[in-house]
């Protein structure tokens, strides 16, 4: 790779650099370049330059964050950006020295992802009950994102020929352009069945593979996924603050409140450490002390 120089845009090139060369996807480098803009306009108003950033200038730029209200989580991103920013302009030649090396992220504290129980999510998925084309079509994504355990950006790249009908699985392409293989349960493939059966073709305005089309005759977004959850969930009474990544994490806590394994549920669910799957079994011993206590005569 040709070395860079500070006539050209460091910016760019680092977010090229990410999307090309590390393979992130357009969602994770719109992360970065959120950050990053907070950082051109903290120096600007300073009248400075970022590209000559000190190791005090970038610690008052966190400060600053945090006096914002920002939450230690994006803290942490915000840090992180950083990080790989500068890193990247070093090992480019745009910069001598890594202003960020002695900078440290902000404890995060594990929080437990919210889920459903078996019966809400049940309820859920039971909501959308009529015959129309648009009930048939929602009732098939609620099945596939519980029975997968799908982002809803996996979700909505789904073509035709990413189910295998015969031995009940998918071939999702989850962050960084990662294929994986997610198997998928009777329900959801009778669901999936009767949409493409009696729905999809309702919603077909011009040739199109991919799996859900919206009334548009386009695939769904992420927030029309969304949306039509939201819609869902109230008319279920399960309340407006159910989000698409709660079926998810509900599908990693009924698994393993049910005996499977950690790394199974790693590999469903497309993470490239255990360790972010490890949060799912502080919710499993949540449950299992809630079991203990209920049942147990001296507990």
């Amino acid at each position: 790779m040709a070395r860079a120089s500070r006539s050209d845009d460091p910016l760019k090139l680092f977010f090229d650099f990410l999307s090309v060369e590390k393979g992130l996807s357009s969602n994770t480098v719109a992360s970065y370049a959120h950050d990053l803009k907070k950082l051109v306009f903290f120096f600007e108003k300073k009248k400075k330059f970022y590209l000559d950033a000190k190791e005090e200038d970038l610690v008052d730029f966190i400060h600053l964050q945090s006096r914002s209200g920002l939450s230690a989580r994006s803290l942490a991103r915000s840090v992180s950006s950083l990080k790989s920013f500068y890193r990247f302009l070093v090992l480019d030649g745009i910069v001598s020295k890594n202003p960020t090396v002695n900078l440290t992220s902000p404890k995060i504290w594990m929080t437990l992802p919210k889920f459903l129980t078996v019966q809400e999510v049940e309820r859920l998925i039971k909501q959308p009950s009529g015959d129309s084309p648009v009930d048939i079509r929602d009732k098939a994504i609620l099945e596939l994102l519980y029975a997968s355990g799908l982002r809803v950006s996996e979700l909505a790249a789904l073509t035709l020929k990413d189910i295998n009908w015969e031995e009940g699985f998918l071939i999702c392409r989850g962050k960084g352009g990662k294929e994986r293989i997610v198997p998928i349960g009777g329900s959801a493939l009778r669901e999936l069945r009767s949409y493409l059966g009696r729905s999809r073709q309702k919603y077909l305005k011009k040739e199109s593979d991919v799996l859900f089309l919206s009334s548009r005759g386009q695939g769904f977004s992420r927030q029309g996924v969304w949306k039509m959850l939201k819609k869902r969930s109230l008319l279920a009474g399960l309340g407006h603050k159910i989000s698409p990544h709660m079926l998810r994490h509900s599908f990693a806590t009924h698994l393993l409140e049910r005996g499977a394994d950690l790394r199974s549920v790693q590999l469903m669910l497309g993470h490239s450490q255990i360790t972010t799957t490890q949060i799912y079994t502080h919710v499993s011993r949540k449950h299992l002390r809630n079991v203990y206590e209920k049942y147990h005569p001296r507990a």
